[in-house]
């Protein structure tokens, strides 16, 4: 790749606090390795931050959330941009590439219940419970085990749904506990959902650098200072799953995979009805370096157990 160092960087970022914290994150990284590099920071409000009163699954998926920041990159008024990569479509935008991930957070879906009653978990909620997730995934998998549930809809950044949590909207919420451990807020887990209740979303808990394809300069600066190969594999096989189940914002699915000895991959995944009536779950196994097979072949074992049924019947 180029040896040629930049002088200066800016990264294309979302404005809520959690994607300021990301992108300080990286910012400090980048420092570390590159001290002399002047790193600014392009702060984008995109359309998943500004339409708030409707499910994302309605007005495009969690790709609101990226697209905007990707079009900085194609402009180039950015040189790299972070996201949580579990918002990142399955098919990257042309003339666009992930350079690094991070080392991955803790990736559970988490139960917050108000500040008054910290410490309940999924089955001590009260039976008919209000709980509020925007995640047609988490809505699925709550309600396959608790179907008194009352699901109710809730956007807004993470301070904000705790706000509307201890304000009496919701007797329970569900948020990533990546995002409240990274924000300082992990006292207000209540439960973290073990992956029998709850499979986290493709590649919840790591953080992506995007930059343009062959930007050789940029490339070299964000691996020294941030890559995690270990992460990245299981991400290759986590996102092959998606890529192959073809599944959008509107459809509920789940995949996580872990390293087990001598060089192995696990990969859990699941596909479900809305109302969580029909989930479907399979495993697979592979040497790592068969990752993204490894992912298809979770896809293709679903499909086969009837995947296609649920994904025609929750398209838009």
């Amino acid at each position: 790749m180029s040896t040629t160092r930049p002088d200066r960087l800016v990264i294309a970022t979302r404005g809520s606090e959690l994607a300021l914290w990301q992108a300080h994150h990286v910012k400090a990284q980048l420092e570390r390795v590159a001290p002399g590099i002047v790193i600014e920071l392009n702060v984008i409000k995109t359309s998943g931050d500004k339409i708030l009163d409707v499910p994302l699954a309605k007005v495009g998926g969690k790709g609101l959330f990226v697209k905007e920041i990707e079009q900085a990159l194609v402009e180039k008024t950015a040189d790299l941009a972070v996201h949580s990569m579990k918002d990142i479509p399955a098919e990257l935008a042309p003339g666009l590439a992930i350079c690094a991930v991070s080392t991955r957070e803790v990736p559970w879906d988490a139960l917050c219940t108000p500040s008054t009653s910290v410490g309940k978990t999924l089955d001590q909620l009260q039976q008919g419970a209000t709980v509020g997730t925007s995640s047609m995934r988490r809505q699925s998998q709550l309600l396959a085990v608790r179907p008194d549930l009352k699901i109710k809809m809730l956007r807004g950044n993470v301070p904000t749904r705790l706000r509307k949590l201890d304000e009496g909207e919701f007797d329970a919420i569900v948020l990533a506990a990546a995002g409240l451990h990274r924000l300082g807020l992990a006292n207000r887990i209540s439960h973290e959902l073990p992956v029998e209740i709850s499979i986290p979303a493709v590649a919840q808990g790591v953080l992506a650098i995007e930059i343009r394809d062959g930007d050789g300069a940029v490339f070299d600066v964000v691996r020294a200072a941030m890559h995690d190969e270990p992460t990245y594999k299981k991400m290759l096989a986590e996102r092959a799953f998606l890529a192959r189940m073809g599944g959008s914002c509107q459809t509920p699915l789940a995949a996580h995979a872990i390293e087990i000895p001598d060089g192995m991959l696990r990969i859990l995944g699941m596909c479900g009805m809305p109302d969580g009536t029909k989930i479907l779950k399979a495993e697979r196994e592979a040497p790592i370096a068969q990752a993204a097979q490894l992912g298809t072949e979770l896809g293709d074992e679903l499909l086969r157990q009837g995947a296609a049924d649920i994904l025609a019947a929750t398209k838009l």
